[in-house]
Order: C-alpha cells, then structure tokens, then sequence
C-alpha cells in the first residue's frame, strides 16, 4: 500500500516541477504560445488534484498507527499545489494584462502591480478570516465548556445542601431521642 503511495508520491513530485517550470515560462512567451501553455498547465494542475485525491486514498487505508507521518506528507503536498494554483493565478493575470494591452494598446504595468498587489492583500485577508474563525471557534468551545463546568458544580452544591439538611434532620432526631432515653432512665 505505500509503495502504491510513494508512486503517486513520486509522479506529483515529477508533475509539480513541470507545472513549475511551465508556469515560469508563461509570462515571456509569445501569445499564441501562450494560450496553448495556460491550457497545458490547466491539465497538469487538474492531473495533480487527481494524484493528490489519489494519495489521500491511500493514507486512509493506512493503518492509524503508521497514518501520521503519510498524513503530514499530505498536508505539505497540499500546501505545495496551493502555492502553485496561486502562482499560477499569477501567471495568468500577468497574461490577461498582456492580452489587454496589446489589445488596447496600453503599457499598463501598473496595473499588474496593482492586481499583484491586491492578490496578496486578499490571501492575507483571507488567512487573517480563518485565524479569527478559529479564535472564534476556541471561545464558544470554552464557553460551552464553562457551562458545564456551572452546572455540574451547581448540582454538586444541591447535593451538599441536601446532605446538610438530611445531617440536621438526623441531629435533631438523635436529640429526641437521647431525651426519650434519658427521660425512660429517670423513670
């Protein structure tokens, strides 16, 4: 089973550095060439999701004691396809702006900054978004936990009130009763 696992491992690896070096090629070739490679790397990037669908097969028939180390491969390989998916994006934009250009007849390297620019500051938004998610998520959990922790000690505290009471009730019934006793003895 890992073999099958190392395989796939092996042709991500293989796939990745092509997408790589594709995806840096993009921005200088000419635009019928271009097309053609945005469409290549289109297919590669849909073959590596299906390598890593692939993969994440194999590490749930793993047995769970050996899982661990195949589940943070996973993770940093999904890592990798997303920086490359975004690298990509990146790529692609930088042509559509050229595309744009040539159309228009415009230089427009601004704008590629700006787009750049505001790519970066939506994946920070969007990092900043699931950290305060999860931020969210740990206070209600606290929270949830707090009222448990309230309610078990306010039946704990029922408890002892009841275990008082029932000690006072049985005092006093030992007070009669010593009084019944001492008066049975004086007679």
């Amino acid at each position: 089973m890992s073999s099958d696992f190392e395989g796939y491992e092996q042709d991500f690896a293989v796939l990745t550095a092509e997408i790589t070096s594709k995806i840096s090629r993009v921005p200088r070739l000419p635009p019928d060439e271009k097309k053609q490679m945005v469409a290549n790397v289109e297919k590669q990037l849909e073959e590596a999701r299906e390598l890593l669908e692939q993969m994440d097969l194999e590490v749930r028939e793993i047995p769970p004691q050996s899982r661990g180390m195949y589940s943070n491969r996973m993770r940093s390989y999904k890592q990798e396809m997303g920086k490359l998916e975004t690298d990509f994006k990146r790529s692609r934009i930088a042509y559509s702006d050229e595309v744009r250009n040539e159309l228009l007849g415009d230089a427009g390297n601004s704008s590629e900054n700006q787009r750049a620019h505001l790519l970066d500051n939506t994946e920070r938004l969007e990092r900043s978004s699931r950290s305060l998610e999860a931020g969210y998520q740990i206070a209600v959990e606290t929270e949830q936990i707090g009222q448990e922790m309230l309610e078990n000690l306010s039946h704990d505290r029922e408890k002892i009130q009841r275990a008082r009471e029932r000690l006072r009730e049985t005092d006093a019934n030992l007070g009669k009763s010593s009084r019944i006793l001492t008066g049975m003895l004086r007679r």
